[in-house]
């Protein structure tokens, strides 16, 4: 693999990751939000470790999900390609 090709492989990571980290920082800011309207407006810890616990389940699933559709796909992949 050439240099350049390489270089543009990295920036295309980079911009992908970014665009996931905006992506995660508005819904953040909505979860933050929605648990403003359940717990009210003061940031009492017990609000701030739901919201940690609630994100964090949340991001487990999706991640568990995400690597079952990669998974599947690529099985599928493989096996067309036979």
């Amino acid at each position: 693999m050439s240099f350049k090709t390489e270089v543009i492989e990295k920036i295309a990571a980079l911009i992908t990751a970014a665009f996931g980290l905006v992506a995660a920082l508005a819904w953040n800011g909505a979860i933050q939000e929605l648990f403003k309207l359940i717990f009210g407006d003061q940031s009492t810890l017990v609000a701030m470790f739901v919201y940690a616990v609630v994100v964090t389940i949340i991001a487990v699933i999706a991640v568990i999900l995400i690597g079952r559709a990669a998974a599947k796909a690529k099985g599928e992949e493989e096996a067309a390609a036979r």
